[in-house]
């Protein structure tokens, strides 16, 4: 995550969560004008797919459901 972006989102997470609904939804029209298909994959994205796809993946048992944020998938 760039700088830029760690400091969007320190702001948002500043705000109350009604703004910050406002301000998720604000973001994605901003993405959709910017980039109408933005379901393409980021060259980092494509890397990873390619990755699993040639077997370099989690098996649903190694994944701890529960605390997704906590995993380390490097």
């Amino acid at each position: 995550m760039t700088a830029t972006t760690k400091k969007i989102a320190t702001m948002i997470d500043m705000l109350p969560d009604e703004e910050q609904a406002f301000a998720c939804e604000l973001m994605r029209k901003l993405v959709l004008a910017w980039d109408p298909d933005f379901t393409k994959l980021t060259a980092k994205e494509a890397r990873e797919l390619e990755e699993a796809r040639n077997g370099e993946y989690f098996s649903d048992d190694e994944i701890d459901w529960d605390n997704l944020d906590e995993m380390d998938l490097d």
